[in-house]
């Protein structure tokens, strides 16, 4: 459920909010970031991956349950005891360093993968939504015994759950997760209804009495309870949660657009009156300097934003549940390349070589490539990016799975070593005597991301040509009000 639409319209009002400061006081913020960036991958630029958490939960920030009367009437969302802590909106957002065009993939909420506590230990394997709730529970009987009860409890133990999602998150896709805002079904309603009426589009009728909703077909304006159904609707429709995710890019999409076309961002009395309702329903993480953040992502609001699904390779039940599996390998190709660097950003220099520039040309040297990465073909990948750079392409293998990405250099290869070590930011090269003169030799690890040369990217998620995958489904395009099923 697109909780996280509240996330969206802080970062789509960023550059005047920020501007007055005064604004931010009583917001929530996190420290759980620090908990998993020692095993986060490696950044090649200065883009920026935000995720966006939909946290499905029935209570406040305290951990009291809502209202009864107010979650069956006005969120038509069942008891206070549904939802539990899952995350049912998972979306990672790309923001490029070059302040290009913005790319969004959607998380299915069922895709069974490991899921990971905050310090990179395992879960198991569960549905992705459920590493919050696994943490968070874990973490509060745990502190319980402690003695720690009440808001502190409850404060520490959804900490916990962030931790979690966010290394889950990193691991599934591959890339390092830089900021994070996290909302709940309640900060969703607060905002839809200073928003209302909200104008969305369907392409078809449809009536559900689970989520509340009953629409007509074709464009309409609707009020806070209504978007709610609007973004919650499953049951009924062709591909179930598939379609319930795109309804949440089209609606973030309309939210953005009109709140650009109404003049919001410059209106300060409105921005007041919205972020009174956002802070008991937001929380940031605290290492965000969202003023630089807001001026370096213009296109969330000019409507240069590409939302896809992340593809599935089918459905089975697992542990008793109906799950979506997933080509793990897949995923972080598609995102890892989606979100590489622009072909305008250079890397840094390795160790002070003054040839070891990211531009120089490439120092004479054969490069071979080994993948312990555990990505099928990235090998290949790598070393077809490494010749087009103008290295001699050697030979690819795989080897023992590895954390880092290491290179090392065989006599009279050590200029070329750096500069490829500078391209992928894997450290210092170093000497190998197992190495042939002449040669270079990379190992993938899991912290791998593309160099900053742009290959050939894998067929898009949204495509029919993925053919392991099921099809999620066309993109969603920002700049208006997409037409959705």
């Amino acid at each position: 459920m697109v909780w996280v639409t509240s996330a969206v319209v802080l970062i789509g009002c960023g550059v005047t909010w920020f501007a007055y400061r005064s604004l931010t006081n009583g917001l929530t913020t996190s420290d759980a970031l620090d908990a998993v960036k020692k095993n986060a991958p490696k950044h090649l630029d200065s883009s920026v991956n935000l995720l966006l958490i939909g946290l499905d939960s029935r209570k406040d920030m305290d951990g009291n349950d809502l209202p009864k009367e107010f979650v069956q009437d006005q969120l038509h969302a069942g008891s206070s005891e549904i939802g539990y802590y899952n995350t049912n909106t998972l979306i990672l957002m790309h923001i490029p360093a070059d302040g290009g065009k913005v790319s969004a993939f959607s998380i299915p909420r069922d895709d069974y993968v490991e899921t990971l506590n905050g310090d990179g230990t395992s879960q198991g394997e569960h549905k992705i939504k459920e590493a919050y709730a696994n943490a968070y529970t874990g973490a509060s009987e745990r502190l319980s015994k402690q003695g720690i009860k009440g808001p502190d409890l409850e404060g520490k133990s959804r900490e916990a759950g962030r931790e979690a999602t966010l290394a889950t998150v990193q691991q599934f896709t591959g890339v390092p997760i830089d900021h994070f805002a996290e909302v709940n079904l309640l900060g969703f309603y607060d905002i839809a209804k200073v928003l209302q009426p909200i104008t969305v589009c369907l392409k078809h009728p449809v009536k559900d009495r689970y989520s509340g909703a009953d629409f007509p077909a074709g464009v309409q304006k609707v009020d806070a309870k209504q978007a709610l159904a609007f973004v919650r609707q499953r049951h009924g429709l062709d591909n179930g949660d598939l379609d319930r995710t795109r309804r949440q890019q089209a609606f973030i999409s309309s939210i953005t657009h009109q709140l650009k076309d109404e003049g919001l961002f410059g209106d300060l009395g409105k921005l007041q009156g919205l972020f009174s309702v956002v802070k008991k329903d937001l929380v940031l993480d605290s290492t965000w300097h969202v003023l630089d953040f807001a001026q370096q992502a213009p296109n969330l609001t000019g409507g240069n934003v590409e939302f896809h699904t992340l593809p599935i390779t089918g459905f089975a039940t697992r542990k008793g549940e109906s799950v979506n599996l997933v080509n793990a390998e897949k995923i972080k190709t598609i995102v890892q390349q989606t979100f590489g660097p622009s072909p305008t950003a250079s890397a840094t220099p390795g160790d002070g070589d003054g040839d070891s520039k990211a531009g120089a040309k490439a120092a004479p040297a054969t490069v071979d490539v080994r993948n312990g990465n555990g990505t099928g073909g990235l090998a290949d990948t790598v070393l077809k990016a490494l010749a087009a750079l103008g290295y001699t392409a050697g030979q690819t293998g795989n080897a023992p799975g590895q954390a880092h990405t290491t290179v090392a250099y065989g006599a009279g290869a050590q200029q070329a070593a750096q500069q490829i070590a500078s391209r992928l930011k894997s450290g210092t090269a170093t000497a190998g005597s197992a190495i042939p003169a002449g040669h270079v030799r990379v190992t993938l690890g899991r912290d791998y991301t593309p160099p900053d040369n742009k290959v050939p990217s894998p067929a898009p998620s949204n495509s029919a040509s993925a053919a392991d995958s099921e099809d999620s489904g066309p993109a969603v395009k920002a700049g208006g009000v997409p037409c959705v099923n």
